[in-house]
């Protein structure tokens, strides 16, 4: 990533990671605004944020559908736990479906956060580790956790009428679980999914299908729906615009 654009990435505890799939962070060290280019990636984000020119705040983005055009401002810094879908309904509870693509603002002094807790990386991770512990349920719905299970281990790779057999949850319940939960449904969530395990082979300069997609055309087609440009042209990433992808390729 450019010298400019701080990142860093640490991976939950396995007593979160049926909610939790990562700690991040991103500093913008620079004196002017960065344009960059928003990917989906079929998480949740709850960040903490600020710039020279923006107060603190809590925030907290939906799922996304499509890429968004958007700007860093300079001095900018966020703070960022990405959850899996299941913290939706038992961490949250409450339903997203109304922030597909957006974000909302929560309330000052949501879980305890305050300005203070951008200082140190290290130390919100811990703090937010401790705070999702505390919300952690007794039981989970063993058929929504086995259903999630299989959804991110073959990255998005299957078809609903599969998922509806194995967890014995029929394909009309599910997709009514899904546009209600989280404002998608299922068959769109599988896609992002995929289009997001695609990315790391397009980080390697592999130019074709990898994730089961039908054909080169379909491949193509998909990533520049979920991209605005054709693979080739995502490689190049032209000043780092795709923070995403730079974040893959600077592994």
């Amino acid at each position: 990533m450019d010298n400019d654009l701080h990142y860093n990435i640490i991976k939950p505890g396995k007593n979160l990671s049926d909610f939790v799939d990562s700690f991040w962070f991103l500093h913008n060290r620079s004196g002017s605004n960065k344009e960059t280019i928003g990917l989906p990636d079929g998480r949740i984000d709850l960040s903490l944020y600020k710039s020279a020119t923006d107060p603190f705040r809590i925030v907290l983005l939906g799922v996304g559908t499509h890429y968004i055009p958007t700007v860093i401002p300079a001095g900018a810094c966020m703070f960022v736990v990405s959850f899996k879908l299941l913290a939706v309904e038992y961490l949250f509870r409450e339903t997203i479906s109304d922030i597909v693509n957006y974000g909302k603002n929560l309330p000052p002094g949501f879980w305890g956060f305050s300005e203070t807790d951008l200082e140190r990386f290290d130390k919100f991770v811990e703090k937010t580790t401790k705070t999702i512990e505390s919300l952690l349920p007794e039981e989970i719905d063993k058929r929504k956790q086995n259903l999630f299970e299989l959804i991110y281990a073959s990255k998005g790779s299957i078809t609903v009428k599969e998922l509806s057999e194995k967890v014995f949850w029929s394909s009309r319940q599910i997709n009514r679980y899904f546009n209600q939960q989280f404002g998608i449904s299922l068959k769109t969530y599988c896609s992002i999914l995929r289009f997001r395990a695609s990315l790391e082979h397009i980080a390697e300069g592999k130019l074709f299908p990898r994730e089961n997609y039908f054909d080169q055309t379909h491949f193509i087609k998909e990533i520049k729906k979920f991209t605005g440009v054709v693979p080739k042209e995502l490689l190049k990433n032209k000043n780092d615009r795709f923070i995403l992808l730079s974040s893959l390729t600077s592994k």
